[in-house]
């Protein structure tokens, strides 16, 4: 083989790897090489859906996923759960990587959790999303996204679906940057939500201390935060984001909030049974169990 061939071949081959591979992070938005199985029959349908959001300016995207007796039930009324999805996310990021309804399922079947409205927002600010940022969960430079889903959101869901109106049959929560986001909205909101979760998350956001529930958590009076339930897990490869968990846990502690907290293997990744989505997809059983202890 001549030179000039080899050299042909291999800026070819170089071409076709850093294609795949902005496919892979671009498009796909770096899935999961082995992701969490999928039950294939739960009996559960998600769907995706849209609004005029006034905060942002444009139509925005929400996924839901109703209870299985939901249309069968007419006069019956459910309890709320939102899922912010992290990074370079979407509003279908929880049920194309994490497999929430077949989450859902487990749950309903062992009875760990009662039968809700299972809203996944589309959580990303107005630059959109990118494996560069994360989505700004709060009203800021780019985009009232904390009004898109604090309240704009939750005012929708009422209007669409048969909700209890009761703030404690309300949770929020999310893995990585929407685990810092649901705390970040929903703890300005009590009037909207008072349980919370989350998933590899972090409390302290460099835009400032008026955007972190470590600091903003202690402003808010004492006697609401009698009613604030909330659900904290790390895995223990993912040290600054342990570290945070850790942090918020001893936070919570010295002012009394009842919470939870669980250090788990693994962590942030793109493959391993403990890794990314399979981490997620894991825990999420375990935050919705919380959940569901909360509104019984």
């Amino acid at each position: 083989m001549s030179w000039r061939n080899f050299l042909l071949g291999s800026f070819s081959t170089l071409l076709v790897l850093l294609g795949g591979g902005f496919w892979y992070v671009f498009v796909a938005g770096t899935p999961q090489l082995d992701p969490p199985p999928i039950e294939a029959d739960t009996g559960l349908s998600f769907q995706i859906e849209s609004f005029k959001s006034q905060a942002m300016g444009e139509v925005r995207e929400y996924g839901v996923i109703l209870p299985p007796d939901y249309a069968t039930s007419p006069q019956r009324r459910y309890p709320v759960i939102f899922l912010l999805h992290g990074g370079h996310g979407d509003a279908r990021a929880y049920e194309d990587k994490a497999a929430v309804t077949s989450v859902l399922h487990d749950l309903y079947r062992s009875k760990k959790l009662p039968p809700a409205i299972v809203i996944t927002p589309d959580g990303n600010d107005k630059r959109g999303t990118s494996p560069f940022w994360d989505s700004n969960y709060f009203d800021g430079p780019n985009g009232k996204v904390g009004t898109l889903i604090g309240e704009e959101l939750v005012a929708v869901v009422k209007s669409r679906y048969r909700t209890l109106e009761d703030p404690k049959f309300w949770a929020i929560g999310g893995q990585s940057s929407g685990g810092w986001g649901a705390l970040n909205i929903g703890l300005r909101h009590l009037d909207n939500f008072q349980v919370f979760f989350s998933s590899s998350g972090y409390f302290t956001d460099s835009s400032g201390a008026e955007n972190s529930p470590n600091v903003f958590i202690a402003n808010i009076p004492a006697q609401q935060r009698q009613n604030i339930r909330i659900f904290l897990d790390a895995g223990e490869d993912d040290k600054e984001f342990r570290a945070s968990t850790l942090q918020f846990h001893q936070t919570l502690r010295k002012l009394g909030i009842g919470h939870e907290y669980h250090l788990y293997r693994g962590g942030h990744g793109i493959v391993g049974p403990d890794s990314g989505w399979n981490y997620w997809h894991k825990h999420l059983y375990d935050q919705l169990s919380y959940v569901g202890k909360q509104y019984s």
